[in-house]
């Protein structure tokens, strides 16, 4: 009797167990907590989180289970190391798509390794080298950002109109940095202008001089670094400052952070251009920045807003799809993302629960744009033009192709 009576009682936690795991749905987040992008990283992850707290707040998903958010750290330079991050949350934390990565090499290394053969969709708000146009993804991997391909050629765009016509460019030697230099170089030298010298270097070194030398032997004022500003480019940028050898500085959205600017000095850097991926001057850009500077965090924190919207549109395709498996998500995706359909803003997950449980179809216009998905799950995209003014980096506006 005890024994039976025992048995049902195990019984019974094992149900309630059950039920309790069957209570939450996870998309994981993985990016560079650590590593050459640790300081832009964590505005983009507040981004994916205020999106999973509206959620919450407004309902749940899945009639009234929670969404949670895990998360790993890729430290954006290490492919074993997001390979790892992308395992655990597709085999060990069980997560029904993933946010990110951040880095190129680290979403593709994600992907191939674990969020492909397991069958995740991943949507990263930073991966913007054209290498992820390329992966062989089953419809897997999507972004919210637009691709260098676009990027450089707007860098180069506006470099030009300024009046400069001859450039050294130096790049971190991976995905991101090949793929952005090949860009710009391919418009500025279209354009009409002069690459004095196109340099790779590798990330991680305490001194490159010697790159330096060859850049500055060229004769060329202006140098472009392509990099990242905890890494590479913020000891460029020293140590290139330091040499005296050149006038004007010019990079990419790798580039744009406070700690560039505290690192290597707001003199040193005063007048330098980048740009950056933002957000067109829609309904959806103003209600996420009141909801983020509530929340405590800069809405204009690079990527910030792409990753908000990758995160709420993993919600919705969840939502769509009626269910926590991972199988149907791309196809919900694009679907929740496209017209036609209802317009849905950032923070009406309410109003979209209501809709998709009528079976009316919606659309959503987030706050870095709207993001219908091409046939390789990229975006159209805006690019801002930034620059460091009175020892910060500023936006300008929009930059018009």
């Amino acid at each position: 009797m005890k024994k039976s009576v025992l048995a049902m009682a195990i019984a019974a936690s094992s149900v309630a167990f059950a039920g309790a795991a069957q209570a939450e749905v996870k998309i994981g987040f993985i990016g560079g907590f650590t590593g050459p992008i640790e300081s832009l990283t964590p505005p983009i992850f507040e981004g994916a989180r205020l999106a999973v707290k509206q959620i919450n707040e407004q309902g749940g998903i899945l009639g009234g289970q929670e969404l949670v958010m895990p998360n790993a750290d890729t430290t954006c330079s290490d492919a074993s190391a997001a390979s790892n991050a992308a395992d655990r949350m597709v085999n060990t934390e069980n997560v029904t798509a993933i946010v990110g990565a951040l880095c190129t090499g680290a979403t593709v290394a994600a992907a191939n390794s674990a969020a492909i053969p397991g069958g995740v969709v991943m949507v990263s708000p930073a991966s913007t080298a054209p290498a992820v146009t390329e992966l062989d993804d089953n419809d897997l991997v999507f972004r919210t950002v637009p691709s260098d391909a676009y990027q450089g050629q707007i860098l180069a765009k506006l470099m030009l109109e300024k009046g400069f016509d001859e450039v050294a460019v130096t790049y971190v030697n991976n995905d991101y940095g090949r793929g952005l230099a090949e860009a710009f170089t391919a418009g500025f030298e279209e354009g009409g202008g002069t690459i004095a010298e196109n340099l790779a270097h590798e990330d991680g070194r305490a001194d490159y001089r010697s790159e330096l030398g060859s850049l500055s032997s060229s004769g060329a004022e202006t140098l472009v670094v392509l990099a990242y500003a905890d890494g590479s480019g913020q000891t460029i940028l020293r140590q290139a400052y330091e040499s005296g050898a050149f006038t004007q500085y010019a990079g990419a959205d790798g580039m744009v952070g406070a700690s560039l600017v505290d690192a290597v000095g707001a003199d040193a850097l005063e007048g330098m251009i980048a740009t950056r991926p933002g957000s067109p001057e829609l309904p959806g850009t103003d209600i996420f920045g009141q909801a983020a500077e509530e929340a405590g965090f800069d809405p204009s924190a690079v990527f910030a807003a792409q990753a908000y919207d990758a995160a709420f549109l993993l919600g919705l395709a969840i939502e769509q799809n009626g269910n926590a498996e991972r199988e149907g998500l791309s196809q919900a995706l694009r679907s929740v993302s496209s017209a036609p359909g209802e317009v849905i803003l950032p923070g009406e997950w309410e109003k979209a629960l209501k809709l998709i449980a009528a079976g009316e179809e919606i659309n959503y216009e987030g706050a870095s744009g709207s993001h219908e998905f091409d046939d390789n799950g990229d975006v159209p995209g805006v690019v801002v033009e930034m620059l460091v003014e009175g020892g910060a980096f500023v936006g300008k506006g929009l930059i018009q192709d």
